[in-house]
C-alpha cells in the first residue's frame, strides 16, 4: 500500500498494512510562501515520512488595527474573494497539491472561527494570554461579535471548498473557544458552534476532514456531532483520552494522536522511550481506525529521527 492508500483504508474502516502516520510542524521563518513554501512541504514529507501532507497555513488574517474595543465588532465589513490573502493562499495549495502528484492525502489547515476572529483583534501571538479577550467583548457587544463570526465564517468557508477544489482531500480545521473557562456552553453553543458546523459543511463531502480541537482543560462534548472524519486533541492538556473521547464521539471515526507535542518523548526521550510510549497507546486504545501523531504541531527544530522511531514502533507493533 501507499501512503496515501493506507490513510483511505482506516477511513473506510479496512485494516492497512501499515499504521499511517500524522505529524507536522510550523517551518522556519521565510518558507510562509511561493516556491519556498512548496519546495520545504514537499521535503518535510519526503524526510519525516509522514502519510498525510498537512499544508500548514502561516497566512493568517492579519491584525486589523480598526478594531480595539467590542463596539468595534460591529463595523466588521466582509473579506472580498479576490483578496491577496484568500488568492494567496489557494495558489499556494494548488501547487503543493500538483507537486505532490497524489502520494499523499492533502489537507488544508483552516484557522477555525475563534482563531481566525483572534487573529483579527490580536494578530497571530499571544492566544493564552489574551484568549478571555473574545468571551468578554461578546458580553459586552453580543450582537457584533455574531457579525464577525459571520464574516470570518464566510470567509473560512469560501477559503475551505476552494482548497478543496485545488486539490486537497479536506481541511485540518484547527477550532478553539472549547476551552472550559472561556466561554460559557450556552454561548458556545449560540454564538461559536453554528459557525464551525458553516465552515465544515462547506467541505463535509471531502473524504479525510480532520477536526483538530485546540488548546487546554477542553469540553469535548461541546464537539460532539461535528462532521469530520479524524478527530484529534491534545491527551497531555488536562483533556480526556483517546479511549474515553472515542466513547463520545463514536466508533465509526478515526482518532488521530497518542503522543505529546512540545514535552514527552518525542521531544527529549530515548529510542526505547519512544517505542514503549508507541507501544502502550496502541496497548491501551488498539490498532483498528487509528492514525498515529501528535497532540499538535511538533516543535520546529525537532529531530526527524525521532518521527522515524516512532512510525516504525507502530509498525512494528502489527508484527
Amino acid at each position: 500500500m501507499t501512503k496515501k492508500e493506507r490513510v483511505l483504508a482506516v477511513l473506510n474502516g479496512q485494516k492497512p498494512d501499515e499504521i499511517p502516520s500524522g505529524f507536522w510542524l510550523h517551518f522556519p521563518e521565510g518558507f510562509e510562501n511561493g516556491e519556498p513554501a512548496v519546495s520545504m512541504h514537499l521535503k518535510f514529507f519526503e524526510e519525516s515520512r509522514t502519510s498525510i501532507c498537512k499544508i500548514m497555513n502561516e497566512n493568517t488574517i492579519p491584525k486589523n488595527p480598526l478594531i480595539n474595543t467590542a463596539a468595534d465588532w460591529s463595523d466588521i465589513k466582509p473579506i472580498p474573494k479576490d483578496d491577496p490573502i484568500i488568492v494567496n493562499q489557494i495558489a499556494l495549495v494548488k501547487e503543493i497539491c500538483g507537486k505532490m502528484k497524489g502520494e499523499a492525502v492533502m489537507v488544508a489547515t483552516i484557522h477555525g472561527i475563534v482563531a481566525s476572529t483572534f487573529h483579527c483583534l490580536c494578530g497571530v501571538n499571544h492566544y493564552n494570554e489574551k484568549r478571555m479577550m473574545l468571551p468578554e467583548m461578546l458580553r459586552e457587544n453580543p450582537e457584533g461579535l455574531k457579525k464577525a463570526f459571520g464574516v470570518v465564517a464566510d470567509y473560512l468557508s469560501y477559503l475551505a471548498a476552494e482548497c478543496v477544489k485545488a486539490g486537497c482531500d479536506g481541511i485540518y480545521y484547527a477550532a478553539l473557544g472549547g476551552e472550559k473557562f472561556m466561554f460559557t456552553d450556552e454561548e458556545y453553543e449560540e454564538f461559536v458552534k453554528p459557525f464551525d458546523l458553516q465552515v465544515l459543511n462547506a467541505v463535509k463531502d471531502a473524504p479525510c476532514n480532520i477536526l483538530h480541537m485546540c488548546k487546554d482543560g477542553l469540553n469535548l462534548n461541546r464537539y460532539a456531532g461535528y462532521p469530520a472524519a479524524v478527530y484529534n486533541w491534545g491527551i497531555y492538556s488536562d483533556n480526556p483520552s483517546l479511549v474515553e473521547g472515542r466513547k463520545l464521539f463514536g466508533e465509526d471515526k478515526v482518532y488521530l494522536g497518542g503522543l505529546d507535542d512540545r514535552s514527552g518523548v518525542l521531544v527529549d526521550g530515548s529510542d526505547e522511550d519512544i517505542i514503549k510510549a508507541v507501544h502502550s497507546v496502541m496497548d491501551e486504545f488498539g490498532t483498528d481506525r487509528f492514525i498515529l501523531g501528535a497532540d499538535c504541531t511538533l516543535p520546529t527544530d525537532v529531530e526527524l529521527h525521532r518521527v522515524h522511531v516512532a512510525i516504525d514502533a507502530a509498525n512494528s507493533y502489527l508484527k
